[in-house]
């Protein structure tokens, strides 16, 4: 009978799934899975705790956080889609639920009219300012509290460090919208 990987050797199978990953050496590859099992961990927990609260979704939260940090509470969308790491259609979509709710204003923007500025609305601000004390204290238990002040420091410059290189390539919102297949 053939594995899994379509090979007629069982033990074929049983080495490429037990080996690491080509290119990564054991050390690099339990990183990357520890780091991809917390972030989606702290995600899960943050998401369940923002829609329990605010009804909101983790991304609708990162939307309305920005909005709230930002010069006069506004934003371009294309700004807000790089910012939040999420794409243009999956925002628009996104700011159209928050928009339903009077969370958020979308208008043209005075200075390019192919561009849509966003703005948080008082009920937004609100909203956030209901639901940010619940949420600070889920991040702290679940990723700070297990942290010694040198964890913190050291995780800290190795994640922008990280973070610093993956943001130097464009943006999202400067790559060519996929063309659609007819």
């Amino acid at each position: 009978m053939p594995s899994p990987s379509g090979s007629s050797n069982p033990g074929e199978y049983d080495r490429a799934v037990s080996d690491p990953a080509p290119g990564l050496n054991a050390e690099q590859l339990g990183a990357y899975f520890a780091l991809i099992e917390v972030s989606s961990l702290l995600q899960y927990a943050v998401d369940e705790h923002l829609r329990a609260d605010g009804d909101l979704s983790f991304v609708q939260f990162q939307i309305l956080a920005r909005l709230v940090d930002a010069p006069e509470g506004r934003l371009r969308m294309t700004d807000l889609a790089d910012g939040v790491v999420y794409s243009r259609s999956g925002l628009t979509y996104q700011a159209g639920l928050l928009d339903k709710r009077g969370l958020i204003t979308r208008s043209p923007s005075p200075d390019d009219e192919r561009s849509v500025m966003v703005t948080v609305t008082d009920t937004g601000r609100a909203l956030v300012a209901q639901v940010l004390p619940g949420h600070v204290d889920r991040v702290h238990e679940l990723l700070f509290a297990p942290m010694t002040g040198t964890d913190l420091a050291a995780l800290s410059t190795v994640l922008e460090r990280v973070r610093d290189h993956m943001r130097a390539v464009p943006p999202r919102s400067a790559k060519p919208r996929a063309t659609r297949r007819r």
